[in-house]
């Protein structure tokens, strides 16, 4: 068997790395951009793509946000630059769902990124080395403001639709809340008003994996050669996460209780073989440290942990009686992460102020992850509906 290569540092996208299919858009040069945290950054940089044409009158745009561990790349193939297919090709493209023959698409890297956007692993504009430890805790409404210089910058100055799932769908959601006038419609996937007490214990638990792994190194670990980066640490962060990422069922029927393997004997047991679930989990923690960058991840994570709607508005309803554009609601009968009554909320609260909105549940036992892998399940409607909405004056 042929021995894998050692893991990367970090698996950031960086500057002198193939572009592949990303554009880049650079604001606070001469301002500096203010965060939620009451710090600021300099020089920001989104990186983003596009696909199809904006109209004329620059009202066919659709924004598509992105997870956790996504990045700008929404469709097209693995490539230079691209290490897998777009995150959404079963939505995106010509023809597809998401039309890009009639709408205008755009997909940015978050700020805290680490594929292009301005994050942990870019180079401070003061010295050119890594943020590292320097780069400061970001918000999704931190995410957003980026979102909107760069929608300045492209000529979009009222979406079509804003479309997110999971984290993306907390984008979505602060985008019609920010900025009302700039939404024509919402579409939320698998997401959250607030961020619960068990939402925010699932992600204490990959930061604490990351930040007791010795490579971590408080953050400042660039310079390390490959196989002596926080790897297992983002490893085990990326394996808590994907058993909420599944349904117990889905775990079950595929792995059961068997053995990976049962050693030379073929009957003796020890303590560190393992289950194939156990090799399953650890395949895609290995997979993740190769593509993603650690610090991106803990600055990702605690700005979900951080999301709330209500915060500094008084109320969640005071803070939803601000969305007045129809809202699409989607929930997945079998998420744990994210449990389809918190998609039912969201979709009875827009609704109580008398603002068109629907609720659509996939019917599928692959939990959390079935809105990018049961694609045939909300295809049809969302199709239907930024198809009515483009529709109206």
């Amino acid at each position: 068997m042929t021995t894998p290569p050692p893991l990367p540092a970090t698996g950031a996208w960086l500057p002198g790395d193939p572009v592949g299919e990303r554009r880049f858009f650079t604001f606070a040069t001469d301002r500096r951009f203010a965060l939620d945290s009451g710090r600021t950054l300099s020089d920001v940089v989104v990186a983003y793509e596009t696909w199809g044409t904006l109209d004329a009158d620059g009202r066919n745009a659709v924004l598509l946000c992105h997870a956790w561990t996504g990045d700008s790349h929404a469709a097209g193939p693995a490539g230079r630059g691209h290490l897998e297919p777009g995150w959404w090709n079963a939505m995106v493209g010509p023809g597809k769902p998401i039309d890009t023959n009639r709408y205008f698409v755009v997909c940015a890297n978050v700020l805290g990124g680490c594929q292009g956007s301005t994050g942990p692993s870019s180079p401070h504009p003061d010295d050119g080395l890594p943020y590292g430890s320097r780069f400061p805790v970001v918000t999704i409404r931190d995410m957003v403001r980026a979102q909107a210089r760069l929608a300045d910058h492209l000529g979009v100055f009222q979406w079509l639709a804003v479309v997110g799932g999971s984290m993306g769908g907390m984008q979505a959601l602060e985008w019609a809340v920010m900025y009302p006038r700039r939404v024509r419609s919402l579409v939320a996937v698998a997401t959250c008003m607030q961020a619960t007490a068990q939402q925010i214990a699932w992600g204490a638990i990959g930061r604490r994996a990351i930040r007791l792994d010795p490579r971590w190194r408080g953050g400042d670990y660039y310079d390390a050669a490959p196989g002596d980066g926080p790897s297992e640490g983002l490893a085990i962060a990326r394996m808590v996460a994907q058993v909420t990422f599944r349904s117990d069922n889905v775990f079950t029927d595929r792995f059961g209780r068997e053995l990976a393997d049962r050693g030379d004997t073929g009957d003796t047991l020890g303590m560190w073989q393992q289950f194939e679930v156990e090799r399953y989990l650890g395949h895609h923690g290995n997979k993740l440290a190769r593509r993603f960058d650690a610090n991106s991840y803990l600055a990702i994570g605690k700005a979900m942990d951080l999301h709330d709607i209500a915060r500094g508005r008084g109320s969640i309803e005071r803070a939803i009686a601000r969305i007045q554009v129809p809202t699409m609601a989607v929930g997945i009968w079998s998420d744990m992460l994210y449990p389809s009554y918190q998609q039912r909320q969201l979709h009875e609260a827009v609704a109580a102020n008398d603002v068109q909105s629907e609720y659509v549940e996939i019917d599928s036992p692959h939990g959390h992850d079935a809105f990018l892998i049961n694609g045939d399940q909300i295809a049809g409607p969302i199709e239907r509906f930024i198809g009515d909405v483009s529709k109206t004056s």
